[in-house]
């Protein structure tokens, strides 16, 4: 399948972000969100730089479940501050020189089943944060927005620029999310301006890579799952969805790249640029992963084609490609070969 090992993919972020990890050195660092996907890999990227570099950086991590992460990683758990708390109501902590905002409620059941709550917690988790903020100044605070916020990407637009300004109710109601996560930007925005912390702005789309959760609602980790087990590999739809993947590590990249060197409340796409169906992604997964395995189209009836009038989802990244040298060094079949192998140790 690959010789990959979770380390090497340490190794490469430290190698591609020496600088702005470099400019941690001796940092005080507060992460919300760090036992989740994103947080996993920024404090697996961040424990080993610190070793490896020796930069002396001090990590507290915010987590309703410090057990269930120590369990699941003892190394960073060790390495790490963990406190017990929500987002919603942090405790009260000493001043930090650097936080990151990477906590939500990445869950499409909470989303259909109870927007309301889904929003007021990404919400009240940002008015939380700046409260507990306020002893620490106008300290960098990179936030870990969403390309949902753009709303439905429209027909013609081959990739989102972080410009662009979605019409007026363009965001369904139902979608909890996006609103949540447009509502926090503003908020941030708002605290930055007026001398809170300094936002640094990442708005996130899709990605791949280990840690990603296999039986949740991202189409990629389904499929690896399907593949994994022999096939059949479904697609619930048509396969006429549009997306696009960002490995995980280039994404810690240009995460770092934001926080460190990202103009304050500027926006910066982070994500994949090469656009593919979810018909040909679940054909490709196969293809490295299971070649004998069939891909099942659920939503297409018997002999029919795909109608290619699927959603689109994919950013443009000349922003951070031109302001902050980033790019993506795994390409996709590698990406895919990597989680699968994550999965199968």
């Amino acid at each position: 399948m690959t010789d990959w090992t979770f380390a090497e993919d340490l190794e490469a972020i430290m190698t591609h972000a020496e600088r702005d990890l470099v400019a941690l050195r001796g940092a005080d660092i507060l992460i919300t969100g760090g036992t989740g996907f994103v947080g996993t890999w920024l404090v697996s990227a961040l424990c080993h730089a610190d070793q490896r570099l020796h930069l002396g950086i001090r990590t507290t991590i915010l987590t309703r479940d410090p057990v269930g992460f120590a369990d699941r990683s003892p190394q960073l758990a060790a390495w790490a501050a963990v406190i017990r708390g929500d987002v919603t109501a942090i405790p009260l902590l000493p001043p930090f020189d650097v936080a990151i905002h990477a906590a939500t409620p990445a869950s499409a059941a909470l989303n259909d089943d109870n927007p309301d709550l889904m929003r007021s917690t990404i919400v009240e988790g940002m008015r939380s944060l700046l409260a507990a903020l306020e002893p620490s100044g106008s300290i960098p605070l990179l936030f870990t927005s969403s390309g949902a916020i753009y709303g439905p990407q429209p027909v013609g637009l081959e990739h989102t620029p972080e410009e662009f300004e979605p019409a007026p109710d363009a965001i369904e109601a139902r979608n909890a999310y996006a609103l949540g996560k447009r509502d926090a930007e503003a908020i941030a925005l708002a605290a930055s301006r007026a001398g809170g912390p300094s936002l640094r702005l990442a708005r996130l789309f899709a990605f791949v890579g280990p840690h990603l959760p296999l039986d949740a609602h991202f189409a990629i980790g389904n499929f690896v799952r399907d593949a994994i087990a022999g096939g059949p590999i479904c697609v619930a739809g048509d396969g006429s969805a549009v997306r696009s993947y960002l490995y995980a590590g280039d994404m810690i990249e240009q995460l770092l790249a934001i926080l460190m060197r990202g103009l304050p409340d500027r926006a910066y796409n982070v994500g994949s640029d090469e656009a593919i169906t979810i018909r040909e992604l679940a054909q490709l997964v196969g293809r490295e992963l299971a070649p004998d395995a069939h891909v099942e189209i659920a939503g297409l009836a018997q002999g029919a084609l795909p109608t290619g009038a699927g959603s689109r989802y994919v950013p443009a990244t000349t922003r951070i490609a031109d302001e902050l040298g980033c790019r993506a060094h795994v390409n996709l079949p590698e990406a895919i070969r990597r989680t699968a192998a994550s999965h199968s140790a």
